[in-house]
């Protein structure tokens, strides 16, 4: 719901207490107001374009003259903007598009803003893998955004993907380095520190020895990708299908489709190595 007519019995639901989910644009006016039925299509243009980010409440001063009265409107049209019960802002007389554009741009939240919202509500539930793209968008749109920046590298670091996090959290200037960054900075350094289980420190051993081993290769890439390390697991299976493209009757090349799907579109790594499994084979 993007309109609302608000009489005495609906103010306190469709005023106030939604002022404290979303803002409140409220209008009064008035059949025999000129100003007022030049002004109402812009308002309902704008609760349209702005897909519910604020409630267009109604009110008829004539017929609503209590509320009128309690709001202390002395012209029409008089509009205001309700944020948690109180009012933030507003103006009397008709405006111009641009200039209410910009009293609501003002007072709402930037797109950037919501998305990192929703990624926070995943993050949560502990779904970093749904939160990830959220927050990439996020910190893009919004600049990159010292705290967005912080978040994406804690989500990278809690996904194993550590090499990622660490130039986000390098482009963090000295003056934006509060206590959130100084935290991630510090899982990421444990998690540099920790050690891989035996049976993928064992492989990657053998591999070592045997480095023209592409079983062995393959093997260790899909327990690296098992394990969060998409990166190396990529550059592996990338490193096969340079020496050959069909290895395994295809299984290396389907690994490492497969991965590519799992990050997601738009993931950065996925375009990367999409990029390079394009190049191999065309």
């Amino acid at each position: 719901m993007h309109s609302v007519d608000v009489t005495l019995d609906n103010a306190q639901q469709m005023i106030i207490d939604e002022s404290f989910q979303r803002p409140v644009l409220v209008d009064f006016w008035a059949d025999w107001c000129g100003p007022c039925k030049t002004l109402m299509p812009i308002l309902e243009k704008l609760a349209e374009q702005y897909q519910g980010q604020f409630l267009l409440a109604k009110i008829n001063a004539d017929e609503q003259q209590a509320l009128a009265a309690q709001f202390g409107v002395r012209s029409l049209p008089t509009v205001m903007l309700i944020k948690d019960g109180q009012p933030l802002d507003g103006f009397t007389g008709a405006q111009p598009e641009p200039q209410i554009r910009e009293l609501l741009d003002k007072h709402l939240p930037k797109a950037w803003e919501q998305t990192l919202i929703q990624a926070q509500a995943l993050l949560e539930q502990q779904d970093f893998s749904g939160a990830l793209p959220l927050l990439r968008q996020a910190y893009e749109e919004s600049g990159e955004a010292p705290t967005v920046g912080c978040l994406l590298a804690q989500t990278l670091v809690e996904l194993n993907r550590v090499d990622e996090a660490e130039p986000i959290l390098g482009a963090i200037k000295l003056a934006d380095q509060d206590a959130l960054y100084q935290q991630v900075l510090a899982q990421l350094e444990l998690k540099k520190q920790a050690e891989k289980n035996p049976e993928l420190e064992a492989l990657e051993q053998q591999l070592e020895q045997d480095p023209d081993n592409l079983e062995l290769a393959h093997k260790l890439a899909v327990q690296l990708n098992q394990e969060g390390y998409h990166r190396q697991a990529l550059e592996l299976l990338h490193d096969i299908l340079r020496k050959d493209l069909n290895h395994a009757e295809g299984q290396s090349k389907k690994a490492l489709m497969d991965i590519i799907a799992s990050l997601g579109k738009g993931d950065p790594l996925a375009a990367e190595f999409q990029r390079k499994l394009f190049t191999l084979l065309y």
